[in-house]
Parts: structure tokens; C-alpha cells; sequence
């Protein structure tokens, strides 16, 4: 059993900032690259920053330079500081996260969060 506990998301106005939390727990033997994905209403799912376990991070062009990905290994955790936000990014975030649940098992999945709404509009 795998959870992802998702937190942050709500209303702000364009130019502000929010801050999402993710937490994982549940049979984890190697917690590997974590991201976070939106979806718009009307839109497919898109990737919007991912992190792998040596740190390597990689941004969707939209958010360069205004989210910030980053995790605690300890709490198993991953967040997203979002700043200078557009009205294009309102859409409902979600966590995921590629996990190794025991030392016998050869492959990993992905789990995934219940999704926050983040809504920016004036």
C-alpha cells in the first residue's frame, strides 16, 4: 500500500505565489524521480517539473524560471513553490512519484496523489 498525500492548492490572484506539498509513505524500499503534473480543463495532462533521487530536475518551458521543484528524502516529500502566477496555470496539480516497493522486486510504478486545485484569477 502506496499513498500520496497531496497540499497547497487554492486561490490566488496573477502575480502571487503558492507553495505544494507532497508526502509520501506506505511499503517504499526505493522512492525514486518525483514530479508533479496539471490539468486544465480541456487540456491533456502535462508534465510540469520532475526530480530524480540524485537531484537531477527537469521543467516544462512554461514554468522556467517561476516553480521551483524540490524534495526531503527524509520526510519523503516532494513540493513545488510556484511564483509569479498566470491564469494559464490554474488547473488541478497532481503528484506522482516512481517507487520500489521491496528489494525483490525488479521494477518500479508510478503513484500518483489525489490532485489540488490551484485557481489564479483576479
Amino acid at each position: 500500500q502506496v499513498q500520496l498525500v497531496e497540499s497547497g492548492g487554492g486561490l490566488v490572484q496573477p502575480g502571487g505565489s503558492l507553495r505544494l506539498s507532497c508526502a509520501a509513505s506506505g511499503s517504499i524500499f526505493n522512492l525514486n524521480h518525483m514530479g508533479w503534473y496539471r490539468q486544465a480543463p480541456g487540456k491533456q495532462r502535462e508534465l510540469v517539473a520532475v526530480i530524480t533521487a540524485e537531484g537531477v530536475i527537469d521543467y516544462a518551458d512554461p514554468v522556467k524560471g517561476r516553480f521551483t521543484i524540490s524534495r526531503d528524502n527524509i520526510k519523503m516529500s516532494v513540493y513545488l513553490q510556484m511564483n509569479s502566477l498566470k491564469p494559464d496555470d490554474t488547473a488541478v496539480y497532481y503528484c506522482n512519484a516512481n517507487i520500489r516497493t521491496a528489494a525483490y522486486v525488479t521494477g518500479t510504478r508510478d503513484y500518483w496523489g489525489q490532485g489540488t486545485q490551484v485557481t489564479v484569477s483576479s
